[in-house]
């Protein structure tokens, strides 16, 4: 059954939009140092996949979100309520949008499937709303949601500095990647939580993955992988580890955990590796993808129209 919250009051004709809203891995993630506002100041290469969320936006009376995912809110703790509910706000106007989610990234995995969700709201409801804003105007919203809503406007590859926010467009070829998921999830702020000072690095990690993407050289990004993350999670999820050697063993060129975690990748040499590597590591504990890497946007808007015609 799905489950709904609604928020406000709007008017208009009915239309409707679907989107894809793409996952992220962080090929590298550097904690720098801790910030007098109490986040911390990271380097990190983040690059959207193909594994994708489904939305479904709708003109409605009231500002609604609509899901059958097990855990997954519907009312304020929702981003992408919330990235609806900014864009009235920050527009004047008293519309209403339905967002219909079908999950496909997992809840708090550390592929950022709350901020793509995020971020496929704000370029939605922009179109479906007619504000015509430009790309910059909607990434001052996403920073207030996220510190990774604002990549995900863009896609692509990119390096991320200050909390993640400030981003610089990457080159990179398309990569064969798997992805390994224990079935839980983990805190983001749990995950921060546990860095110490001694983990901490200088964010060259992220400048030697930077350059390995800019060679196309699958062998030299999976040699470059970091994640100062992950030496503080193993440590609380012996999973990590053991989802990390199981890639290698299965035949990927390097492994590690994405953004706060849990989930792990591998890169491949190819897809068809990848598709391997996946059958191969594939068991009933963990949830395994192969995916490649996107070089274009990471929200599409896959149809438009009024309702009853998609």
């Amino acid at each position: 059954m799905l489950a709904c919250r609604v928020l406000s009051k709007g008017s208009g004709k009915a239309r409707r939009l679907v989107i894809s809203a793409a996952a992220k891995v962080n090929l590298a993630l550097e904690v720098l140092s801790r910030r007098a506002d109490g986040y911390h100041e990271i380097a990190t290469v983040m690059h959207a996949v193909d594994l994708s969320d489904r939305l479904t936006l709708e003109e409605a009376p009231t500002i609604e979100v609509c899901t059958s995912a097990p855990g997954v809110p519907t009312d304020e703790r929702n981003l992408a309520y919330r990235a609806a509910a900014a864009m009235r706000d920050a527009a004047g106007v008293d519309r209403g949008v339905r967002i219909t989610l079908d999950k496909r990234i997992p809840v708090a995995a550390g592929l950022g499937g709350g901020s793509t969700d995020a971020a496929a709201v704000l370029a939605g409801v922009n179109r479906l709303w007619g504000l015509r804003w430009p790309t910059e105007r909607l990434e001052e919203l996403a920073v207030g949601l996220g510190m990774d809503v604002p990549f995900f406007l863009r896609g692509g590859a990119a390096l991320g500095t200050g909390r993640g926010e400030r981003l610089t467009e990457l080159r990179s070829a398309v990569l064969a990647l798997v992805l390994v998921n224990p079935r839980f999830p983990v805190s983001t702020a749990e995950t921060y939580g546990r860095m110490r000072p001694a983990l901490y690095s200088d964010g060259a990690h992220s400048r030697a993955v930077a350059g390995a993407l800019a060679s196309r050289a699958a062998g030299r990004v999976a040699a470059s992988l970091y994640n100062g993350l992950a030496l503080a999670a193993r440590e609380a999820y012996p999973q990590i580890g053991q989802m990390e050697a199981a890639l290698t063993a299965a035949g990927a060129l390097g492994a590690m955990m994405s953004g706060s975690g849990p989930t792990v990748f591998g890169v491949a040499r190819s897809w068809d590796q990848a598709r391997q590597i996946r059958t191969r590591v594939a068991r009933g504990t963990w949830e395994c993808w192969a995916v490649r890497t996107l070089r274009g946007p990471a929200i599409r808007i896959r149809a438009e129209g009024s309702r009853g015609t998609l």
